[in-house]
């Protein structure tokens, strides 16, 4: 009975490990590197994100009023990192653009030093890293492939599929290791390097596997969630973090009737936002959230929008998960305040799938993990297709000898 469950598992294993290899491969290798997108992107690029400190900061509403002089748009948003010595982020937006540019500043000098409207060399390589990782680079060919769906989305069903596979491959890996290894467990912990090159690509891709199973796992487990809206939903409601989407009116007449209402609406001016202080809002989010780390504020655009405060916790072992506030701009009363350590644990899992898939869950921590982990991942279709063409080869050899005979 257990011979034929693990022949069943084996095959099941051998066959999607097979079919998903080469995509694995391309996936998981640009995963490795992308895990350090931001330390890369600010290693390269460093004179955008780091500044010798000249004086004292600029108040950030000096700042403010001197780039929306200086550019002719409006500060709708700003980022401000806890450590000395970074530059602040502004996002300016014109009236007739639909999305802001952000904006480099210098906080000692006020000097804008660049946008991200013009991409450096880093970021145009990490775009495409990460296209390879998301679409498998489809996006980028012009021609369509198929007339039912955007190149885009064919790279993201591919590339759940082939997610999918990998899950498959892990959790029977898991079953498999442990029938094999439930007598002799201590043998399946380590490599035995004195042995030949098949002996030691069988250890490799077993034990790699083992020691980097709880990683591969959340990755593979997390990955389809932007490839399927189906698993999205479903990953939602499992951690109690679904949100229906917004039902439209029904019928031609009602739906006819609200576009044109809306249509009506946009055409009249807006009452403009009330003027902020940045910097009482910079002190708000101190005395709220009493901790270092790094804030991001998003400013409204009209008299009936509300301030957002994001903060995130910096540091080797910084848990993922911001703390929000909501401020209500005229008075900068808190209106709500939405602590991540006060959700339930389901909720936290739930909002941070994208954190567990990166490996930012932890901070610096985790994410080294996750990049030992997908390195190994990166291996497996090779180490895994090397056994089983020794296997292959090693039958064809009796066979032929069984016919000599």
């Amino acid at each position: 009975m257990w011979k034929l469950i693990r022949q069943f598992l084996n095959d099941i294993h051998l066959y999607a490990g097979l079919t998903c290899g080469l995509i694995v491969i391309a996936v998981c290798l640009t995963g490795t590197i992308y895990v350090y997108n931001t330390e890369i992107r600010e290693f390269f690029d460093s004179e955008r994100y780091f500044v010798e400190k000249e004086r004292e900061a600029i108040p950030l509403d000096e700042l403010k009023s001197t780039l929306e002089a200086q550019l002719g748009a409006q500060v709708v948003g700003f980022q401000v990192f806890g450590s000395e010595g970074r530059t602040h982020q502004f996002s300016l937006k014109k009236p007739e653009e639909e999305k802001p540019t952000t904006y480099f500043v210098n906080p000692y000098s006020g000097k804008v030093l660049a946008d991200n409207a013009n991409k450096t060399a880093t970021e145009t390589f990490m775009g495409y890293l990460f296209s390879t990782h998301r679409w498998l680079l489809l996006d980028k060919v012009e021609t369509p492939i198929l007339d039912s769906m955007s190149n885009q989305d064919l790279g993201r069903l591919i590339n759940g599929i082939a997610t999918s596979l990998f899950l498959l491959g892990v959790l029977t890996g898991i079953f498999l290791w442990v029938l094999q290894k439930a007598k002799s467990w201590k043998q399946g912990l380590k490599v035995k390097w004195s042995g030949n090159w098949k002996r030691i690509n069988h250890d490799l891709h077993n034990t790699l596997a083992f020691y980097s199973l709880i990683a591969l796992f959340i990755m593979a487990v997390t990955g389809p969630f932007w490839s399927f809206g189906w698993y999205k939903t479903g990953w939602q409601k499992t951690w109690d973090t679904y949100q229906a989407p917004k039902e439209e009116p029904k019928g031609n007449a009602a739906a006819t009737a609200a576009k044109e209402t809306e249509s009506i609406q946009d055409s009249l001016p807006q009452p403009a936002a009330p003027e902020v202080s940045l910097d009482k809002l910079l002190d708000l989010s101190k005395q709220q959230l009493p901790y270092e780390g790094n804030v991001r504020f998003t400013l409204p655009e009209d008299a009936e929008g509300e301030i957002g405060v994001s903060k995130s916790r910096t540091g080797f072992f910084a848990r993922a998960g911001a703390d929000q506030l909501k401020v209500i701009p005229a008075t900068l009363e808190v209106k709500e305040t939405i602590l991540f350590g006060d959700m339930p644990v389901r909720q936290q899992i739930g909002k941070s799938v994208k954190a567990l898939h990166t490996g930012e869950i932890f901070g610096q921590f985790t994410k080294f993990l996750w990049a030992i982990a997908c390195a190994i991942a990166t291996s497996l279709p090779i180490t895994g297709t090397l056994i089983w063409w020794n296997k292959r080869s090693k039958k064809g050899k009796k066979k032929t000898a069984l016919e000599v005979d």
